[in-house]
Order: structure tokens, then sequence, then C-alpha cells
């Protein structure tokens, strides 16, 4: 079974950008479905983007044109690249795999129906 381990998380200030990672083990990354969700104190988690496992990318609204999910199928290793971060972007980010036939549109609203995430990592955006 596929697990997560992410990395890359730290404090920036308003306009910076940082870069996550998601490195895998125990599956090949190809045929699995790979999202990034987050989670904000005190608020439900909430998908961020999703890669799905026939290539098609869902990202949030109120990430579009500012983040970049990307993948190294050779490397098992899934990235995030943020741009232009908002306070708003603060939170706990999670990794996440989905071995189903999912579209990543659906799978972007139901972090319930993922079975395999990571540990998270932190991302704090001061103004």
């Amino acid at each position: 079974q596929v697990q997560p381990v992410e990395s890359g998380g730290g404090s920036v200030q308003a306009g910076g950008s940082l870069r996550l990672s998601c490195t895998t083990s125990g599956g090949d990354i190809s045929t699995f479905s790979l999202a990034w969700f987050r989670q904000a104190p005190g608020k439900e988690r909430e998908g961020v983007a999703v890669f799905d496992n026939v290539g098609t990318i869902t990202y949030a609204d109120s990430v579009k044109g500012r983040f970049t999910i990307s993948k190294d199928n050779a490397k098992n290793t899934l990235y995030l690249q943020m741009n232009n971060l908002s306070p708003e972007d603060t939170a706990m980010y999670y990794c996440a795999a989905d071995k189903e036939a999912r579209a990543s549109w659906w799978l972007l609203v139901r972090p319930a129906q993922i079975g395999v995430w990571g540990q998270g990592t932190q991302v704090t955006v001061s103004s």
C-alpha cells in the first residue's frame, strides 16, 4: 500500500513561495490518484488540487493561478508549487492517495472517500 510522506512546509511572508513534496513508498504512483488537501485550525479539511490516475487535474478556486500540482512517476513523488501565498493559505497540508478510478473533480470535494493520508506539513504565511 502506498504511504505518503510530505515535506517542504515552512513559514513565509505574504507573496512568497513554497514547494511541497510528497514522496511515496509501497506502490507505483502512476496508478493512483494523488491529491493535496489542507486544514486550518477550526476548519474542515478542504481539497487544494487533485491529479487523478488518468492525468486530469482539478484545483480549488481559491488556489487557481497560484498553485501548481505535478508529479514525477520515476521518483514516486508528488509536488505542489505554491506562489503568491497569502495568510489565508496558512494550514496543515496533507498528501493523499486514492487507488479507485475516480475523477479529480469528485475527489477534490470528498476527502472522506480517500483512504491513504500522510502526516502533513505545516505552511504558515505571515502578513
